[in-house]
């Protein structure tokens, strides 16, 4: 049975055509218990870059869904968190891949946004602007256990970007896939892929 379950994790992780992807952590170097703030503190992760030159070849849409309450705060403003996402975007662009759209939740997380990770607003959302999104052929990517959730309740399968196991033993109803960083999961995916009706 447990073999069944995973091959039917294969099989429909192959399919996927929009890849959801969270931000800090998984596309750069989180700043624990801080925020990111301008285009000098974010630091792409070691592979991102080759990692989303690979997704570009695999996914019709990739968008980023990132909660970001530290504008909420006042620590940072919408105008440079903007900065920051031109920034990446270009920087993806110019290594060969492509971002389709980012999402952002600037509320605090004591109001309960409807947008805020693990809440499902941001992929509605991408939805509503990309119609050719299906959730169930959708793929979310993600360090925290929300991200997971966020991604469990649309529907989708998920990914936990990850140097441990711990969580994904845990929370095994929420956790498909688990790998070190991105590119590790990129190279999978890309393999997958490529094999798919071989």
């Amino acid at each position: 049975r447990i073999v069944s379950i995973f091959q039917n994790k294969m099989r429909t992780i192959q399919q996927a055509k929009t890849l959801f992807l969270d931000r800090d952590g998984v596309i750069n170097v989180r700043i624990v218990g801080g925020y990111v703030k301008n285009v000098e503190e974010f630091v792409f992760i070691d592979g991102v870059l080759e990692a989303f030159e690979i997704f570009a070849r695999l996914f019709d849409t990739i968008v980023v869904v990132t909660n970001q309450q530290g504008i909420g705060k006042g620590i940072m403003s919408e105008e440079e968190f903007a900065i920051i996402s031109k920034h990446m975007t270009e920087e993806i662009k110019r290594a060969g891949g492509k971002l389709d759209a980012i999402f952002h939740c600037p509320s605090l997380n004591k109001e309960k946004p409807f947008d805020r990770k693990p809440s499902v607003g941001m992929g509605l959302k991408a939805k509503k602007q990309f119609k050719q999104i299906c959730f169930k052929d959708s793929i979310m990517v993600g360090d925290s256990l929300s991200d997971l959730i966020f991604g469990k309740r649309l529907g989708m399968h998920t990914v936990h970007i990850s140097d441990t196991n711990t969580e994904a033993r845990n929370h095994p109803k929420r956790i498909d896939f688990r790998f070190n960083n991105l590119l590790e999961f990129a190279k999978f995916i890309e393999y997958e892929k490529n094999n798919t009706n071989k």
